[in-house]
């Protein structure tokens, strides 16, 4: 080539002896231009018009795929390789200079190609999870992992250039050294497994509210990547747990809870047995007038029978109540404190604060109704009922 424009600026009737200052001027001159002009045109041009036809697409994974970071790489990485091609204009290609010149170019180059992909893998990761089908896997993890392995090569690479080895020889040379890297990457390998783990199994999901004690762990997963889970708790910490122990060890998922529309209720109330007894005529024909007991009952019911039954009626028909799961009143096994009676049923939603209030609700009711049918609530003494007894007089007769 340079014998070529040699002969045109002789052509041109330029003396042989002002050929070699010419030659250089014209050449870094043209090389110029084009840098700038290819930059111009890949700048200005070629990504504006990109990301016109991405914004008229329907889809929207062309515009995060040729997002605006990974064309800039793409048109960097472009002029880098015309500087290469054009190397050999401007350098003889057997000096020193020339061998340093077109070795940094080329890492330059390998840098450019591991943005690119970088790049790319976080916009897959972005679409990935948007996507149906892929949205509710922990895929950040495999991802980073590819990230991982692509910087890695692209150093092998990078220093078999500067050493000028064949990078197959480096990676078998590292093979050695094997177990160190296992070492190393120990935490970032067994989090890629637990994250494969996790995904095929749909264990965990981004959202999802946890609960691990053993980390102090009980709320919603904010981030799953390929080291650490983070779970925002209730009063707003951020608990960190690594993968691998999702999977080793047993932790709390309530997504079924929210899945089912339903937020069980499970609380006891404790009956003083002594309150316990046949209903009298008198107090049947009261229960029956309060509507608490049907006239078709038998007039040898227990009150805490007719309790019972009227409770698990009136949660039925109970607006906030869940009808499709299992609505329940049932005795426990008797303690020293009492009777328990068991309510079991389902809020009628899942979020947190209509729950406590309808628990309140219900159990404030519940509370104020024993008396209709002669029950009394168990409470162990306290020190006002021990005043009350020194109080009262003892009848001696």
């Amino acid at each position: 080539m340079e014998n070529s424009l040699i002969s045109l600026l002789e052509g041109l009737g330029l003396e042989k002896s002002s050929i070699g200052p010419m030659y250089w001027i014209i050449v870094i001159l043209g090389i110029i231009l084009l840098l700038l002009g290819s930059n111009f045109i890949c700048q200005r041009i070629i990504i504006p018009i990109v990301n016109i036809v991405t914004k008229k697409t329907s889809t929207t994974w062309d515009e995060i795929l040729l997002n605006k970071k990974t064309l800039k790489s793409t048109c960097n990485l472009i002029v880098a390789i015309i500087i290469t091609a054009l190397l050999p204009i401007i350098v003889d290609k057997n000096t020193a200079l020339y061998i340093i010149v077109s070795k940094a170019i080329w890492v330059y180059i390998i840098l450019l190609f591991i943005m690119v992909i970088c790049s790319l893998l976080s916009s897959l990761y972005i679409i990935s999870s948007s996507a149906e089908k892929t949205r509710n896997h922990t895929l950040q993890g495999v991802f980073q992992m590819l990230k991982i392995a692509t910087i890695f090569i692209g150093i092998i690479i990078i220093a078999s250039i500067v050493i000028d080895k064949d990078p197959m020889k480096l990676l078998a040379g590292l093979g050695a050294s094997a177990a160190v890297l296992m070492l190393v990457f120990k935490d970032s390998i067994m989090g890629l497994v637990a994250g494969v783990q996790l995904s095929a199994n749909d264990m965990l999901r981004p959202g999802d509210w946890i609960t691990m004690p053993k980390y102090d762990a009980d709320g919603f997963v904010i981030d799953v990547t390929l080291t650490t889970v983070k779970v925002r708790n209730w009063d707003n910490t951020i608990s960190t747990i690594p993968p691998y122990a999702l999977v080793s060890d047993s932790f709390q998922n309530w997504r079924g809870m929210w899945d089912s529309g339903g937020r069980r209720i499970k609380r006891s109330i404790f009956i003083d047995m002594n309150s316990i007894a046949f209903c009298s005529d008198d107090k049947r024909k009261e229960l029956i007038e309060k509507g608490y007991l049907g006239s078709d009952k038998d007039e040898k019911i227990v009150n805490l029978t007719a309790f019972r039954e009227w409770l698990e009626e009136w949660l039925r028909n109970h607006p906030s109540v869940n009808k499709n799961m299992i609505i329940m009143v049932r005795q426990l096994q008797p303690t020293p404190q009492g009777l328990p009676l068991e309510l079991y049923f389902f809020f009628d939603g899942t979020n947190w604060v209509p729950y406590e209030h309808l628990q309140s609700e219900i159990f404030e009711y519940v509370f104020a109704v024993l008396p209709e049918f002669g029950l009394k609530g168990f409470q162990a003494p306290a020190g006002s009922d021990f005043s009350d007894i020194r109080r009262t007089p003892v009848n001696t007769h």
